[in-house]
């Protein structure tokens, strides 16, 4: 795995690197979940730095695009983590959850390997290009999907239909199917907020096909 760090705890890492699939109970999805929250911070304040004029609302979208499924899968597969992580069987749209899930799970294992600020400073190494790539900031995947519809459709809206989170209390899975222009895709995510748009990023890329 390429990444500018190294364990003091290299347990932490090869938990880190355990998918659900293979261990029920010893695998990454506490890590995932202190990784996902030290991201989302660490993500804020770039932008907050990097982008001293915009609103909260441009501030919002560039922050959605860079935390989500799509991204976290992309640094993923950048810095090789699919090398070294024990998983089940990977099949189509679970491939990049599994891989973002697991991008969290490093990120969080940092945090309590070194504290926030080692953290951080590899959040910065990994999303920084990223972060200043777009001059302006990009639509969220439901306000795109909208767009899209209203634009090419018949004036109807997409129509999300949300089905009853599975696993652990404290760390659930959500599964949303978005249905736009005879099409329909499905997403998934640790909040209702996150399959939806999951989901929107799925039919988009139907929809452009």
């Amino acid at each position: 795995m390429k990444i500018n760090y190294d364990f003091k705890n290299p347990e932490l890492l090869r938990l880190a690197l355990v998918q659900s699939g293979i261990d029920a109970k010893h695998n990454n999805e506490r890590l995932e979940f202190i990784g996902d929250r030290v991201l989302g911070l660490s993500v804020a304040a770039l932008l907050y730095e990097m982008y001293p004029n915009e609103a909260e609302g441009s501030l919002a979208r560039r922050h959605a695009f860079l935390v989500s499924t799509e991204t976290l899968a992309n640094v993923a597969k950048k810095i090789e983590i699919e090398k070294e992580l024990h998983h089940g069987h990977m099949t189509g749209g679970k491939i990049d959850h599994i891989l973002a899930n697991a991008m969290e799970a490093v990120l969080g294992a940092i945090f309590l390997d070194s504290g926030f600020e080692d953290a951080r400073k590899i959040i910065i190494e990994l999303w920084h290009d990223m972060a200043a790539a777009d001059i302006t900031a990009p639509k969220d995947a439901k306000t795109a999907l909208q767009e899209l519809v209203q634009k090419n459709g018949n004036g109807d809206l997409p129509v999300y239909e949300y089905s009853e989170p599975v696993g652990a209390s404290h760390n659930p899975e959500f599964t949303v199917t978005v249905k736009a222009l005879g099409k329909s895709a499905v997403g998934v995510g640790s909040s209702k907020k996150l399959a939806s748009l999951d989901a929107a990023e799925k039919l988009l890329k139907i929809l452009a096909i």
